[in-house]
């Protein structure tokens, strides 16, 4: 087996070498080849790389030339890694530390489901016994997306294998013969719900995502697109949520935007509340931006 761990990286000075010691620890599986995909940094963070990893045959480090977004830039190492010759890619965000089993623990749950997507258990990093994702699940009618068991205490609640609905692209176990079938990221979204997207993407064609309770893996969680509370989180989330549904939902789509509009008034009146005025001008530039067809980056955000 040949995998590639692909990370990609926008001014993660702070987290990459640990999330890349990480990978380097792997036990019980053949070195795999990790190659950084950097969103043009403006610190120093691949400068660092290259001087911490000097040598280092099993690391490909590639820059592009401005930052086009979370899926590009893995689509990006997902082509380069297609090139090398693998044949099962894991996608990984560089805020996260993998525990040394881990990759061997997603081969082996790949070995009894083949052809399919796989996830792994996460923790919250600075609590290592609290769940941020235990897998994913799909509501029935608006199909929102939630982590299943996220800021539960572990008490082995999860600990089975399972088919799940949703896969977080913190982690993405991913063999070749979906790429094949499914095509990569789309690009449009930039930031945020590339990953719902894809898990609606598989379901249509009948490929199934398995959630791997054996393989753990920490973490920090809104390291690179600060944090939950951000105008930036609040425009990419207003914008791409429904271009995803929309793509997606068929018929249902208009019971959809009623709970949406819903929903984003609800979170507008607490901002207004807590005086965050900004990410009531975000969700609001993501809406008129999404009725207009600007997708990709914002230049705003």
């Amino acid at each position: 087996m040949k995998l590639a761990v692909i990370l990609v990286n926008y001014n993660g000075k702070k987290y990459n070498a640990a999330c890349i010691d990480s990978i380097l620890a792997s036990t019980g599986i053949e070195a795999p080849k990790i190659i950084v995909v950097d969103n043009a940094s403006q610190d120093d963070s691949m400068c660092r790389l290259e001087e911490q990893y000097r040598g280092r045959k099993q690391l490909e480090l590639i820059r592009l030339d401005n930052n086009y977004g979370f899926s590009y830039a893995n689509n990006v190492g997902m082509r380069r890694a297609l090139k090398w010759g693998a044949d099962h890619v894991l996608l990984l965000n560089n805020d996260t530390e993998i525990r040394p089993d881990l990759l061997c623990r997603l081969r082996e749950c790949a070995g009894r489901h083949p052809g399919c997507m796989i996830v792994p258990k996460i923790y919250y990093s600075d609590d290592r016994k609290r769940i941020w994702s235990a897998g994913g699940a799909i509501s029935s009618v608006v199909r929102k997306v939630r982590h299943i068991g996220i800021n539960e205490i572990d008490e082995g609640q999860y600990d089975q294998e399972r088919k799940i609905g949703f896969a977080t692209g913190c982690c993405l176990w991913i063999p070749v013969e979906i790429l094949k079938r499914a095509g990569m990221l789309d690009e449009r979204f930039f930031l945020y719900y590339e990953d719902t997207e894809y898990s609606f993407r598989l379901q249509k064609l009948g490929i199934p995502i398995f959630y791997c309770p054996d393989a753990v893996m920490y973490h920090k969680v809104g390291a690179s697109s600060k944090g939950a509370g951000s105008a930036l989180c609040a425009y990419y989330i207003a914008r791409n949520w429904l271009l995803c549904n929309r793509q997606h939902l068929g018929g249902r789509y208009p019971l959809f935007v009623l709970y949406y509009m819903a929903n984003r008034a609800a979170c507008c009146l607490i901002w207004l509340m807590q005086g965050r005025i900004e990410l009531v001008r975000a969700t609001i530039k993501g809406i008129r931006d999404y009725r207009e067809g600007k997708f990709g980056r914002s230049a705003d955000y």
